[in-house]
């Protein structure tokens, strides 16, 4: 569940930026890339965060 919440404030947040780098008139394919580099990143931290401790 707080993957997903995670996930979710994320996106939320990626999309702010992907907003604002259209708005400011950075090229389609620079958003593309920059967007794809930090959904790798988001994932990677959502994973590290929430991921349960090993019982030992």
């Amino acid at each position: 569940m707080s993957f997903a919440l995670y996930m979710i404030g994320f996106l939320i947040f990626l999309g702010g930026l992907v907003w604002g780098a259209l708005e400011v008139g950075v090229p389609h394919v620079y958003i593309g890339i920059g967007t794809l580099i930090l959904l790798g990143i988001g994932i990677f931290s959502a994973v590290s965060r929430t991921r349960s401790k090993d019982p030992s």
